[in-house]
């Protein structure tokens, strides 16, 4: 279920054959091979960058379109990656990247990755970046990719001038051994910064502007990531970005780097050109930032103010602010700021709300509530999708053709390259239970026991999940009650998935407490065996559930259990067109994420589990079911068949 559309600047690298290379209306972008199964390429994100532009999907793989000029220099070679001073818990998490085979080589001093790459055909201009990648960031002049694992790989030729094409482990790099598990990743023009575990930052890359954090005539730049904060929640940069801002935990932003322009929003005039180490900006917007995205000399914040008419059921307002040069119209106004103020427009109704936005080198893109989308700014290329060529000085309303999925327009991200854009669907997919878990804490759905921290918080959970995750829950009451919102919110974290990278030392005081032995999948079943709460009633038999298991797994059950118009009964009447086997296919994998290996697959079970996936709305949960299934068919039939060939050798012979 993939919807992506595509405006502006169509060449080097051409993501659509047979166009102009400046397109400047939204159209549709399809893959070349479309025989492959749709649920294979359920696009996660999108990062677009001068030097190649990558589609990352949620099966963990990516697609990377590079430069016709950064693609010919590429051949196949042997790769090379030491890890100094890798810890060993992490010997058995190595990533693999690009379709390459990576073995590993011990000796007395390194560990290094040794990598297979593959050959480059000189006709596709398309690589393949697989296994385990959580984000993709691009920069004008770098690449960045972050493994579920936490390593961090990257290119460019200000992170390894050797060889500009080449992904090198830059978290291996950082000199704490405690400090290099990576959470999140963010690209500026020419450096990459990472935010670890332990919620520091470091910079790596070009300090040519002090985007580092320190004064470019001391440091000019630097191959080794380089502390520049801790205690940080965010970061903020672009793609064609010289500068940065860091947001910590309690809501103070901080930027450094080129400030020629007061794109820092610091108020100083232009004659303040660079920032040579973070500085606090004061005038900030009221309310709470969730983005700030910046461009070549400009920077959008997005601002979540407080409900005004005090009506809970209602969202928080959310309000665009802008500062920085005017240049190309890319503030939305009609003069340079230097200080954050309101984009005003009769546009942004009091009913609508902002979902999601973007910003390219010069031009920005808004996605509404009301599926408005809405741009101002450069345009050279069509990047705006107004059918045309002109800048655009104020807010605009763009028109979109129908879209597939209007009425999850939630579901649709924004993502500005430095001259084009895409508008894609991203349905709310989970790889696995253990993401599942995850997003059931998150939502703080259905929670039935709470915890205080030490500032006197409050935490919810739930009570099954713990039952079977722990072994003392009193024991869990004493160690939130000694712990910050912050480190609380990671020890269920840690709980609920399993996953002790989330923090290791926290992880260390949790350990005696945890089931780590257990896996998922086994908790999900004892769950399933033990706590059946809720009856479905189909064709004279009965199935129950726990509620909590169909919550995690169906969007029709979180519907029907959670809605403001929810039933409180604990029976219903379910769909009567599945039979019994196909049904209890679903069963079976709603609490497992596994399909029994001794049933019988047929066509016509196949042709009733793909109704069934849109009816339990299992497609957004479970994206995979429908393929392994034609999977475990094809093979079923294989056997089959070679079966009976043996029969046939068998009889003459």
């Amino acid at each position: 279920m993939n919807e992506i559309l595509f405006f502006g600047l169509n060449e080097n690298p051409k993501l659509i054959k047979n166009k102009p290379n400046k397109i400047t209306k939204p159209i549709q972008f399809k893959f070349e091979n479309e025989n492959e199964n749709e649920n294979e390429k359920q696009i996660k994100q999108i990062s677009s960058g001068n030097i190649s532009t990558i589609f990352l999907f949620k099966n963990g793989k990516a697609i990377e379109y590079l430069k016709e000029d950064e693609k010919s220099k590429l051949s196949k070679n042997e790769i090379k990656i030491e890890n100094l001073n890798q810890n060993e818990n992490q010997l058995d998490q190595i990533p693999t990247i690009n379709s390459q085979i990576i073995s590993l080589v011990e000796d007395d001093k390194s560990i290094k990755y040794l990598i297979d790459k593959k050959e480059y055909s000189p006709d596709p201009e398309k690589i393949q970046i697989e296994e385990n990648i959580q984000k993709v960031t691009v920069g004008s002049q770098n690449v960045a990719i972050l493994t579920k694992e936490g390593n961090v790989f990257a290119k460019g030729k200000d992170i390894n001038p050797n060889n500009s094409n080449e992904f090198i482990n830059i978290s291996s790099l950082i000199e704490d051994k405690n400090d290099r598990i990576i959470q999140d990743i963010v690209s500026g023009a020419n450096s990459i910064y990472l935010l670890t575990s332990n919620q520091n930052v470091y910079g790596i890359g070009l300090n040519n502007n002090s985007q580092l954090g320190f004064d470019y005539q001391i440091l000019p730049k630097t191959e080794k990531p380089i502390l520049m904060m801790k205690n940080v929640s965010k970061i903020f940069s672009g793609n064609s970005s010289y500068f940065v801002f860091l947001l910590n935990s309690n809501q103070e932003l901080f930027g450094c780097g080129d400030n020629g322009y007061g794109q820092l929003g610091l108020g100083e005039s232009r004659n303040e050109i660079e920032i040579n180490k973070l500085t606090q900006i004061q005038n900030i917007p009221k309310g709470k930032i969730i983005d700030i995205q910046c461009g070549y000399w400009q920077s959008i914040m997005l601002i979540e103010n407080e409900n005004e008419n005090e009506n809970e059921n209602e969202n928080p307002k959310r309000k665009l602010y802008s500062c920085g040069h005017n240049g190309f119209n890319g503030l939305g106004k009609n003069e340079d700021t230097y200080e954050f103020t309101e984009i005003k427009s009769s546009l942004f109704e009091n009913d609508d709300n902002i979902l999601d936005f973007s910003v390219g080198s010069y031009h920005t893109l808004i996605l509404t509530s009301n599926s408005k989308l809405i741009g101002f700014g450069g345009n050279s290329y069509g990047q705006l999708g107004t059918g045309d060529t002109e800048y655009q000085l104020i807010p605009i309303q763009i028109k979109l053709p129908k879209l597939r999925f209007n009425e999850n327009i939630s579901n649709y991200h924004i993502s500005c390259g430095e001259n084009n854009s895409f508008l894609y669907y991203s349905s709310p997919s989970f790889s696995n239970l253990e993401e599942d878990l995850i997003k059931l804490f998150e939502r703080k759905e259905f929670c039935d026991i709470s915890f205080k921290t030490k500032n006197g918080e409050i935490i919810e959970a739930h009570k099954l999940i713990l039952k079977y995750r722990l072994n003392q829950n009193e024991k869990l009451k004493e160690i939130i009650s000694n712990k910050s919102i912050k480190e609380s919110n990671q020890i269920f974290e840690m709980i609920y998935s399993n996953n002790s990278n989330i923090n290791p030392k926290l992880y260390f005081e949790i350990k005696e407490i945890i089931n780590s032995n257990e896996k998922i999948e086994e908790t999900m079943k004892r769950i399933y065996l033990n706590e059946k709460d809720f009856i479905i009633e189909r064709k004279e038999k009965q199935y129950k559930f726990p509620k909590l298991i169909l919550i995690m797994r169906s969007e029709l059950y979180r519907g029907m259990f959670l809605s403001v118009t929810k039933d409180k009964s604990n029976k219903v009447t379910d769909y009567s067109e599945l039979s019994n086997k196909s049904f209890q296919i679903f069963e079976y994998w709603i609490y497992s994420n596994q399909i029994k290996d001794k049933i019988q697959i047929t066509q016509q079970i196949i042709d009733e589990i793909e109704i069934g996936i849109d009816y339990f709305q299992l497609n957004q949960t479970n994206p995979n079911l429908f393929h392994l299934l034609i999977k475990k068919f094809n093979n079923q039939n294989y056997i089959q068949n070679q079966n009976q060939k043996k029969e046939k050798n068998c009889l003459i012979f």
